[in-house]
């Protein structure tokens, strides 16, 4: 009897080592989510919906200032995750809104921290655990919603909480190494910021290489199983000066692309040190902008930046639903909102507008759903927004600009957002209309805005609807057509006054790459078009340091 035993435990042993370990990670994610979605199937609450998105980063660079070596990455590599799991059902689930005197949006993705190794009995060892702690964070979270939607007056937008999808399918090879030769790098942002020694009032000089390479596995109970690979190289450069009276003058200059090739060399790198260089000297010498209203051009990288401010975050549909936010354009949709000669478009599936690769490119958001171009705008007419699987009245369904970093929940947000003019003019032409303007409005000078760090906009019911965006490089173009360089200038406004004031648009195009840190985190992005004449806008002093420039004289000037 004794015998038999054993050869019973042994067939036991044997029959458990011989069943199929996932294969892959993203093997073992499917495998985990259904013995997932099976199990609490039996709970008196199940889940409607679950998914699993594991997004690895693996990364490299050099950071220099002033010829020397601030820091060096030499490769670090992490993997989080997150998880949505949603209990209700698509009308009403434990993501909506608790409403009061403040609305608190309720938690839906958690990002936890995962195993770099393909050991497929951690991974789903983490995934259990997770998942569990989730579902019943899920079940508190859907009684308080119940209770709050009972008690509170009802809700303007009638759709639900989540949108259907298509489970997509999609695996492609890994992304290449990142190939970064890391000596080099170290003598590149050396050799880049050398130059700002020779100027003493340059109290800020900086050449920050990244490189990034990013690998996402998404899974999700729709059937949805996904893997995508991207890399990412950027070389960004930073310099301050200061005037005699304390105002801080900024420069930047920043490239992106997806191979290393695709970087400046440093022949075309060093030509932008100089520029920079030579921008803050004239910068150090023009005169301060007094508060100003009237005509302006926008350059075609301007015109990419503000259109990012202040009307692409107005069109991310989650604007248009929640009750604390200003919906700027919710009753709008099939009316004029811009001039009939522009149109404006997102389209994640661009790799470059002209010569310029866009950031924003992707081939799935992080719902699942496949990256498409989505018209906004045409003719000026409003057609479209930004779509999660957040639904609102009238637009059930997501465009796949469901967009996060790992730790945030997912919102509509912008990918590559393009201008575009059926109707263009010269620039000379475009010049030539603004002094015209100029002359009407009896104001000595129009503005011409060349370059633009950024800003930031209001889209919130309780604060004022208004933006305010960073200027670098601006011009007061004079009657007789001489250019004057000036510093101190900050752009305010609205943004349905200014769209209403667009009268003209350039024959040019250009872009400009960022990362937008809007409420689902940091993500890359690309927005650009023609340069454009405005009628009328407002500028403000920029706000200025109360410290002088340094009484000591740099250590360069001793040599």
């Amino acid at each position: 009897m004794r015998h038999r035993i054993c050869i019973l435990l042994f067939a036991a042993i044997a029959a458990h080592s011989q069943t199929r370990k996932p294969a892959t990670l993203l093997d073992a994610m499917k495998v985990e989510l259904a013995r997932s979605m099976e199990q609490l199937k039996k709970q008196p609450i199940a889940p409607y919906f679950l998914s699993y998105e594991i997004i690895e980063t693996e990364s490299a660079g050099a950071t220099g200032s002033f010829g020397a070596l601030l820091s060096s990455n030499r490769g670090s590599r992490r993997r989080m995750l997150s998880i949505d799991l949603r209990v209700g059902d698509y009308k009403l689930d434990n993501t909506h809104p608790i409403r009061g005197t403040a609305m608190i949006m309720m938690d839906n993705f958690s990002s936890y921290q995962m195993s770099i190794e393909d050991d497929p009995d951690a991974i789903r060892a983490m995934l259990w655990y997770y998942t569990d702690l989730k579902y019943k964070r899920a079940i508190e979270q859907l009684i308080s919603v119940r209770t709050n939607v009972k008690v509170k007056a009802e809700e303007t937008d009638k759709a639900g909480d989540f949108s259907p999808g298509k489970g997509e399918t999609y695996a492609e090879s890994a992304a290449k190494a990142l190939g970064v030769d890391q000596k080099a790098w170290e003598d590149k942002v050396r050799q880049y910021t050398a130059p700002f020694q020779r100027y003493g009032n340059i109290y800020t000089a900086r050449a920050a290489f990244t490189a990034n390479r990013e690998t996402r596995w998404f899974v999700s109970s729709e059937g949805a199983a996904l893997e995508t690979a991207e890399n990412a190289y950027r070389l960004q450069l930073t310099s301050f000066a200061k005037a005699s009276d304390g105002m801080e003058l900024p420069r930047y200059e920043s490239f992106f692309s997806s191979t290393l090739a695709g970087l400046p060399d440093d022949a075309s790198v060093l030509r932008a040190v100089d520029k920079m260089t030579k921008d803050l000297m004239a910068l150090k010498n023009a005169p301060v902008m007094d508060p100003f209203v009237g005509p302006a051009i926008l350059s075609p990288r301007a015109t990419g930046v503000v259109f990012h401010e202040i009307f692409g975050h107005r069109i991310e549909g989650q604007r248009e639903k929640r009750e604390n936010e200003g919906q700027t354009f919710r009753d709008k949709v099939g009316k004029k909102v811009l001039p009939e000669f522009l149109s404006v478009y997102a389209d994640p599936t661009m790799h470059k507008l002209g010569s310029t690769e866009l950031a924003g490119y992707y081939k799935y958001d992080n719902e699942g759903v496949k990256a498409q171009r989505v018209t906004v705008v045409e003719n000026g007419i409003l057609k479209n927004f930004l779509m999660s699987r957040l639904p609102i009245d009238g637009f059930p369904n997501s465009n796949g600009h469901g967009r996060r970093a790992p730790g945030y929940n997912v919102a509509g947000r912008q990918s590559n957002l393009i201008v575009a003019a059926s109707k263009t003019v010269s620039r000379d032409e475009l010049k030539k209309l603004l002094i015209e303007e100029a002359k009407l409005a009896k104001v000595p000078y129009g503005l011409y805005f060349e370059d633009i760090a950024g800003g930031f906009t209001s889209t919130g019911r309780n604060n004022p609807n208004s933006f305010e965006v960073i200027p670098i490089m601006v011009y007061r173009i004079y009657l007789d057509g001489h250019e004057e360089l000036v510093r101190g200038v900050d752009l305010i406004g609205t943004p349905l006054t200014v769209f209403t004031r667009i009268l003209a648009a350039d024959d040019q195009q250009a872009a400009f790459n960022g990362t937008c840190g809007a409420e689902s985190g940091p993500v890359p992005v690309s927005a650009g078009g023609p340069g454009l004449l405005i009628s009328q806008i407002e500028v403000q002093k920029k706000p200025k340091s109360q410290e002088l420039s340094p009484i000591l004289a740099p250590p360069f000037d001793d040599k």
